[in-house]
């Protein structure tokens, strides 16, 4: 089933996951290779994102692998889901897009989180505190600025080549960054599908407050998500089960760990006997996603594409097995009947 939202557009967030067994090297050259095959199916946009210190998450600097995605592909637009502002100097962000949009120039987005180093540690050596999370507002000024040529934090100060390029900018947000997102006139990217009717509130904050800019003269959101497609609901069910079990060991363990096969994880359910809270977050974890078949899935995204009145979704899936990851691209790509290059067909 393809589902009929005219005009809707379908994109990919990548968080380079490293599976058991295998170093940083063999999930960003995955990563690649990934975006390669998205774009050959017609997806609108590829994105990268930020993690520090994260055993499973091989993605620590979004703009580099932007430019190594950028680099192996053609068409499709590549940026960040995202770069956390928090973590940089502005004008060390706007010197990096700048770059990335001389080389790539169109094709380049840049998409801003508020997050900051989840641990004292990790903030300690990235040189924040949590404190610097509140001044989102004030540094998303400031780097559209470094853009625009009208930053005053530094007066006489240039950021090149950034100064007048336009590299689009969005705000990732839930609650109170949907504010933000508004006042300064930016699109939304907005990730709870699991919190469904609080994410509809906070679109609906956002379009109520929105102030058109120079960046963007009318609301633009975009809801992400995890969606999973396979044969059966039962197959796509699996597919998230390396993710929810990595989820529910971080927040036991304190460690995010690489993505485990299907098979290990089901036999530690009964041979290891996991915590009580283990299998909760782990139920947790499994519940809230968009997964099933073809027809399933396109009967989701669509409800979710007319209660929210998104003009794109942003799709992000996790699972230890490549193919089967690949495959459940391939099959989404079908149900939002998108159109791939012929010189890519047999990829299909």
């Amino acid at each position: 089933m393809t589902f009929s939202a005219d005009g809707i557009r379908l994109s990919v967030l990548d968080r380079s996951r490293t599976r058991e067994g295998e170093d940083g090297a063999v999930a960003l050259r995955a990563t690649v290779d990934l975006a390669r095959e998205v774009e050959a199916l017609g997806y609108h946009r590829f994105w990268v994102s930020e993690h520090h210190s994260v055993p499973g998450v091989a993605g620590s600097a979004p703009a580099v692998l932007a430019a190594a995605v950028a680099a192996a592909t053609s068409s499709i637009r590549v940026g960040t889901g995202g770069v956390m502002l928090p973590n940089h100097q502005p004008m060390v962000v706007a010197e990096q897009f700048g770059v990335l949009e001389s080389l790539f120039p169109g094709r380049i987005d840049m998409g801003l989180g508020r997050s900051v180093g989840f641990t004292d540690g990790i903030r300690r050596a990235l040189g924040r505190d949590k404190g610097d999370a509140e001044r989102f507002g004030e540094q998303l000024t400031e780097l559209l600025g470094w853009f625009t040529g009208t930053q005053t934090a530094h007066p006489q100060v240039h950021a090149r080549p950034a100064e007048g390029l336009r590299v689009p900018p969005y705000v990732l947000a839930t609650g109170e960054g949907a504010s933000i997102a508004a006042e300064a006139g930016l699109p939304l990217v907005i990730g709870d599908l699991r919190g469904r009717q609080r994410m509809l509130r906070a679109i609906d904050v956002y379009r109520s407050a929105f102030r058109p800019s120079a960046w963007s003269e009318e609301p633009y959101v975009v809801v992400a998500g995890t969606v999973a497609v396979a044969g059966t609901e039962e197959e796509a069910r699996r597919l998230l089960i390396p993710e929810a079990w990595s989820l529910a060991y971080s927040r036991t363990q304190g460690v995010f760990p690489p993505l485990m096969p299907v098979e290990r994880i089901e036999g530690l359910m009964t041979t290891e006997k996991p915590t009580e809270k283990q299998r909760e977050f782990f139920a947790s974890g499994l519940k809230g996603h968009v997964y099933g078949t073809e027809e399933q899935v396109g009967e989701a995204l669509e409800r979710v594409v007319k209660e929210s009145g998104a003009q794109e979704v942003l799709v992000t899936t996790s699972t230890y097995d490549r193919d089967a990851l690949r495959d459940s691209y391939r099959r989404l790509a079908r149900v939002a009947g998108l159109t791939g290059r012929a010189d890519f067909a047999h990829l299909a």
